[in-house]
């Protein structure tokens, strides 16, 4: 493959921030930012933390300042500019579509009965995501099948993601849009800016990172992602007849060891070698 820009989409947390047990090449973040200061190169964010969360990660870490950022697992598109977050109205009419013109207060109000639910911080709540803790003691597929059942009643179209923090030991239960997803919004915003399927890249670490990993949009997968994630990769992607669009960064590359921004710049290279060598030479 070869083009004359990128669409460079990642993930943050144990993708481009080395929050994860593997050491991060003390040479990897410079020369990513480096790279991503190419004007050929629009960098995306892909992750589900919320706005003021990617702004501290970005300050804290040293990460090059994005063009565009998917945040709150999908549901929110900013474009950034001069250091301005701008939020993507276009992108909110798109996912308000499965929820039938109504927003986070008309769903917390259709839940309101199920009293095991208590609501996350609003920080981590936005128009179009309902987020709340739930105790492990509950049964969480009981509760999750009464919402879905209520949501149904509704003609309501929501994905509901449930999983563990495992630091708090407490269930964490979130309900999106159905086609509020990583892929779905990568997907739009190349359409919007009008990149091909080979001036496309992405990058991530681990599950919720999988649909994207394993489409058809070329995706590599960081050398630090745990054997499992790997394993499922590989097999899902080939099941969907996507094998050659998953690439798994190796700890040799670049002279560099593969992890985190390490693996996102092997993954340029291995799509986009014609590409890659261009940005070194300039």
């Amino acid at each position: 493959m070869s083009q004359s820009r990128l669409l460079l989409c990642t993930d943050m947390d144990r993708t481009i921030i080395p929050n994860g047990s593997q050491a991060e090449h003390p040479n990897a973040r410079q020369c990513f930012a480096d790279f991503c200061l190419h004007p050929e190169v629009t960098l995306v964010y892909v992750t589900g933390r919320h706005q003021a969360l990617v702004q501290e990660a970005i300050i804290e870490y040293a990460l090059p300042e994005p063009d565009f950022v998917i945040t709150d697992v999908g549901t929110k598109i900013y474009q950034v500019k001069e250091a301005r977050w701008l939020p993507w109205q276009n992108w909110e009419q798109e996912i308000a579509q499965d929820w039938q013109g109504k927003n986070h207060n008309d769903l917390m109000q259709l839940f309101a009965n199920i009293g095991a639910l208590e609501l996350q911080e609003d920080s981590k709540q936005n128009t179009h995501k309902l987020s709340y803790y739930l105790n492990l003691q509950f049964d969480h597929q009981a509760i999750i099948g009464a919402m879905e059942a209520l949501l149904k009643t509704e003609g309501i179209c929501a994905s509901l993601i449930w999983s563990i923090d495992e630091a708090t030991n407490m269930g964490l239960l979130d309900v999106l849009p159905r086609h509020a997803t990583k892929l779905h919004a990568i997907e739009f915003l190349q359409q919007q800016l009008a990149f091909g399927q080979d001036e496309i890249l992405f990058a991530g670490d681990s599950g919720n990172d999988l649909p994207v990993l394993i489409s058809q949009l070329p995706s590599v997968l960081v050398a630090n992602a745990s054997d499992d994630i790997k394993q499922s990769a590989q097999q899902q992607a080939e099941q969907q007849g996507n094998a050659t669009m998953l690439y798994l960064a190796q700890d040799s590359e670049l002279a560099m060891n593969g992890n985190y921004t390490a693996g996102v710049l092997a993954g340029v290279q291995h799509f986009y070698p014609e590409f890659y060598a261009q940005m070194e030479q300039d």
